[in-house]
């Protein structure tokens, strides 16, 4: 039996309108989680109410997740698979041709799942292929064959490997190009986005082109190595919080929800999955938006300086976000 204690909302994606729980549970950790204390953090989320899972051959997760989504149809905390929402990405040296269509198939396997419901672009970078260690060595960057690899993301949805396909961390003029060589555009754009970096110009585009965003950092991924605690420390938020008796992590996420985009936060305790459930019955007043859109300094904090090398195609964070710095 399901017990669920909030429902959460979705959000609907893609030309098929494939529905997204707006709140996902994400697996990304630095260092990677224990497997027994992921699996039993996404068992305490299921019963909790969450549906939509994040992952990513790069996090390590993938079986510890698979197995734990397994153990909860068997154990009835849902009725099926058809109940939950999983997404995984593909990873900079499968961003290949030839090689899209089984990096998926074997993220697939690693999840125990025969689909996903969504598979996205990790990075707007390739790096050799055959070669998962990370960070990528300087020597073992290229060029990201877009058009090549984008059709075979929509091989992925036309095999049905994929209920729809995306990409993550593209800037707008990367996007742009996406949109101009596909025949499936993306469902999703999976950014960095957060009251510090409030992602105003990308929102507009993919409002305008119906491609949904998919927030992650909406807390600021403080014990990750690229996070900050420039989201917990914000006075304005923390003002707003007070105010309403709530915590600074549910006024940002309240905030992410009211922008109309869809959220992944990492949390493996089993209180801060409750409280990270509880931002949907209240609201921000106008004011307060008003006060986090305009008072609020903007810095993006994810910059992915990892990827970037000078000898590799992407040699600065400029040409990363194509100046949306």
């Amino acid at each position: 039996m399901s017990l669920i204690t909030v429902p959460v909302p979705h959000l609907a994606i893609g030309f098929d309108h494939h529905l997204m729980p707006v709140l996902g549970f994400g697996t990304a950790a630095s260092p990677p989680p224990e497997p027994l204390l992921l699996k039993q953090a996404v068992l305490d989320a299921i019963r909790l109410g969450y549906r939509h899972f994040d992952t990513s051959p790069r996090y390590l997760t993938e079986e510890s997740l698979g197995e734990a989504l397994a153990e909860a149809v068997s154990l009835g905390l849902v009725g099926s698979r058809s109940e939950l929402f999983v997404t995984s990405k593909l990873w900079c040296a499968d961003a290949h041709g030839g090689l899209v269509v089984p990096a998926i198939q074997r993220s697939l396997k690693n999840l125990k799942l025969d689909y996903l419901d969504l598979y996205l672009i990790h990075w707007p970078v390739s790096s050799k292929p055959g070669k998962y260690k990370f960070p990528i060595e300087e020597d073992d960057f290229l060029p990201m064959d877009y058009t090549e690899v984008w059709s075979e993301m929509e091989e992925c949805k036309r095999l049905g490997l994929a209920k729809c396909i995306g990409v993550s961390n593209f800037s707008c003029k990367k996007l742009q190009h996406i949109l101009s060589i596909a025949t499936i555009p993306p469902s999703v754009n999976q950014v960095e986005m957060s009251p510090v970096w409030q992602q105003r110009k990308l929102k507009e585009l993919c409002k305008s082109k119906g491609i949904a965003l998919t927030a992650y950092s909406v807390l600021g991924s403080r014990v990750a190595f690229w996070g900050t605690h420039k989201i917990i420390e914000s006075d304005v938020l923390k003002e707003i919080a007070e105010a309403k008796g709530k915590t600074v992590a549910q006024v940002s996420m309240r905030w992410a929800y009211e922008e109309g985009v869809s959220m992944v936060v990492k949390s493996f305790t089993k209180e801060r999955l409750e409280e990270n459930l509880k931002i949907f019955d209240w609201s921000l007043t106008e004011e307060e938006t008003h006060r986090i859109s305009t008072e609020i300094p903007q810095c993006r904090i994810v910059g992915g300086e990892v990827y970037i090398s000078e000898k590799g195609p992407i040699k600065s964070l400029e040409e990363m976000w194509d100046g949306e710095i």
